[in-house]
């Protein structure tokens, strides 16, 4: 029986969907496969997701018309992955290639295949991803909705087109490690105003996850959010004047621009 799902590169993003997708039982775990030319990488795999096929290369009993492919590859590689993906007669291909658009995949198969263009983040891993699509020349209304069930699965997709992707990838793909540095930064705070290491970094884990959730569910915008903890001369307001007087906001804006323009760069 030939795949449902084949995961081409099991590297930190494939690797992230595969747990995902098996965790939430996207499909039975006999009909997701993996494809990773590492050896070691293969065995770790292997021995985290049960019944799945973890290969080093697909073979044509693997795959077939009805067998969909997340790209997971360097942008450098994509290319020539694909041209030998589509040789086997895949179905359609959801890419998570950064920065190399539709075009340039489609160009690369032997065929018209429907190409979703996608840039989704390690929170997959935990079913709490964000993630954007676009559909490329040849895509229908039901590959985006297969591309949306893939990714719907381990956490919530927007539809953008295909121009706005570049800046996915610089605001949300990235943002984990964004959060992460601040937060690395935030337990070093506490330390250095006396706290230990472990108090601290729980105050400061548990506040973002109680902040984000607090902000999810009330609907309330960051801006009311923040002016309800800052009173008036206040230690919240002290807080943020500090962090102002560093330009921490351009500092951020900055980011995401300099990872927008990679993004750009790698699809030249």
């Amino acid at each position: 029986m030939a795949l449902r799902l084949l995961i081409v590169g099991g590297g930190k993003m494939g690797s992230a969907l595969a747990e995902g997708l098996a965790r939430a039982a996207w499909c039975p775990s006999s009909e997701l496969g993996v494809i990773e030319p590492s050896r070691e990488t293969r065995e770790s795999l292997a021995a985290r997701l049960p019944g799945v096929a973890v290969l080093a290369q697909a073979e044509l009993g693997d795959v077939d018309e009805g067998t969909g492919v997340v790209l997971c590859v360097k942008p450098d590689q994509a290319e020539s992955v694909a041209r030998t993906i589509g040789a086997l007669g895949i179905g359609r291909v959801l890419s998570v290639v950064a920065g190399l658009s539709t075009a340039r995949l489609e160009a690369a198969l032997p065929r018209p295949i429907p190409v979703v263009r996608s840039m989704p983040n390690t929170p997959v891993l935990v079913g709490r991803g964000a993630s954007a699509i676009a559909g490329g020349a040849h895509v229908r209304a039901e590959d985006l909705e297969w591309a949306e069930s893939i990714l719907g699965a381990v956490g919530s997709v927007v539809r953008v087109t295909e121009r706005n992707i570049d800046a996915v990838t610089g605001l949300s793909g990235p943002m984990p490690a964004y959060l992460y540095l601040v937060i690395e930064a935030l337990i070093e705070a506490g330390v250095h105003q006396g706290l230990t290491r472990e108090v601290s970094r729980r105050l400061v884990v548990d506040t973002f996850a109680g902040s984000a959730e607090l902000l999810q569910s009330t609907g309330a915008s960051p801006e009311e959010l923040r002016a309800q903890v800052t009173s008036p001369g206040g230690t919240t307001a002290a807080g943020l004047r500090a962090l102002e007087t560093h330009a921490v906001r351009a500092a951020f804006l900055d980011a995401v621009a300099a990872a927008a323009e990679r993004s750009r760069q790698l699809g030249r």
